[in-house]
């Protein structure tokens, strides 16, 4: 399944591809600010972004290109991936970028319009992610749109200089507003 057009009141999510190199994107990978708690952030360059971007637009899943309408701006990447079938549910991940469009509400916006998706038209019946605990900023982005925590795995890296735990949270259907 290919991740199609969406879009929400001030965004548009487009199907992340080739044409989504950048040197902006390059440096938000780069960024110690943005890939604090990242598995894949730091000491990128355009040819390794472009073999990235090349390999998931052959893939089969649910990534997007986080758009600002106004401006067609990419600020940022959302996706779904992988999804489980047989039990209906997929794996949720966000990456806001573009550091000075922090704080207006975007994750909270492509979040919310991707999980709808997610849940009306793809008919999974839930969706779950990991994050690290002091990643205070996407908990609580979590909880607002209704995750819970479903597990909590102590120990598992060092983030931010801090050895850190990590969550694992859910959100069901029947829980989203």
């Amino acid at each position: 399944m290919k991740a199609v057009e969406l879009e929400s009141e001030r965004l548009f999510l487009k199907p992340l591809s080739q044409k989504h190199l950048s040197l902006a994107y390059v440096n938000w990978l780069n960024d110690i600010e943005v890939n604090t708690y990242l598995e894949s952030g730091g000491n990128y360059t355009l040819q390794l972004l472009a073999d990235f971007l090349k390999e998931q637009e052959q893939k089969d899943i649910l990534f997007w290109a986080i758009h600002l309408k106004n401006s067609n701006k990419h600020i940022g990447n959302i996706k779904i991936d992988p999804i489980n079938y047989e039990q209906s549910s997929g794996e949720f991940g966000i990456l806001m970028g573009d550091k000075e469009n922090w704080g207006k509400g975007f994750a909270n916006e492509a979040s919310n319009r991707i999980i709808k998706y997610c849940f009306e038209q793809l008919k999974l019946t839930k969706i779950t992610l990991g994050v690290i605990e002091n990643n205070i900023k996407a908990v609580s982005l979590y909880h607002k749109i209704g995750f819970i925590t479903t597990e909590k795995n102590e120990n598992v890296g060092v983030y931010n200089n801090k050895l850190s735990n990590s969550l694992r949270m859910s959100l069901d259907v029947r829980n989203f507003k």
